[in-house]
């Protein structure tokens, strides 16, 4: 087996833990598109051509009460401001890489990929194992995030009340433990605090602004603290 197939099966592989969290949450938001009367069409092309699950529950949400568009895609945009960081992190694994490598990746990259793909680069370097391993965990996340999708539309057309079961909790759990690793960086530390705080002061707001603000509390703050770590060590190395 070649190097570059045994790399793309071990970031598919590592990927697995994610793949069972992320299943329930790919259920509850194909039930909860359809019982807000999204068509069918349109609720498989969000997953396949969004891609975002935070993001596209809130569509949902959004959606189902009736905003005007510019609020939707404002309030989707800011959601997602988080990737911010996540491609700031990344760019030194990805300079070396062609267009054709960084346009997909980029679409593909979501929290749990992050984790697991930030975890492996910085482990083992940037090579193109690497990037073949980067894509086998975002093939896994997006296969695995369509199927589940396709799962939760059928079942929530021949299941009624299968969105009250709950089942939303698993991805509550593992965005725990993605976030808990994460916290011993100082700048990640700060942006989860931020975007705590401005959740729960916030959370009356209407049409999820609050969630709006958090993210952005959230991505800003972690910004700036990235910034003035990378200042100071700068200044200790001078």
């Amino acid at each position: 087996m070649s190097d570059r197939i045994s790399a793309l099966l071990a970031g598919s592989r590592d990927t697995v833990p994610m793949l069972v969290g992320a299943a329930p949450f790919g259920v509850i938001f194909g039930t909860l598109a359809i019982a807000s009367g999204i068509p069918v069409w349109a609720t498989l092309a969000l997953s396949a051509l969004v891609f975002a699950g935070s993001s596209q529950f809130v569509a949902v949400g959004l959606i189902g009460g009736g905003v005007a568009l510019p609020v939707l895609w404002l309030t989707t945009f800011v959601v997602n401001l988080r990737h911010a960081l996540y491609s700031a992190t990344l760019l030194p694994h990805a300079r070396h890489l062609s267009a054709r490598w960084r346009w997909p990746l980029a679409f593909w990259l979501t929290d749990e990929t992050f984790a697991v793909v930030e975890h492996r680069l910085r482990e083992h370097g940037d090579n193109m194992a690497g990037a073949w391993y980067w894509l086998g965990s975002s093939l896994a996340m997006y296969l695995n995030w369509q199927l589940w999708t396709i799962a939760g539309v059928l079942l929530g057309k021949s299941v009624p009340g299968l969105a009250e079961l709950g089942l939303d909790f698993a991805m509550v759990a593992t965005f725990a433990a993605i976030v808990a690793p994460q916290l011993r960086q100082r700048p990640v530390l700060l942006a989860a605090v931020l975007a705590g705080s401005v959740a729960l002061l916030a959370r009356h707001l209407p049409y999820k602004l609050g969630l709006m603000l958090a993210a952005l509390a959230g991505v800003v703050g972690g910004v700036v603290a990235e910034q003035l770590q990378g200042g100071k060590a700068e200044e200790l190395q001078a």
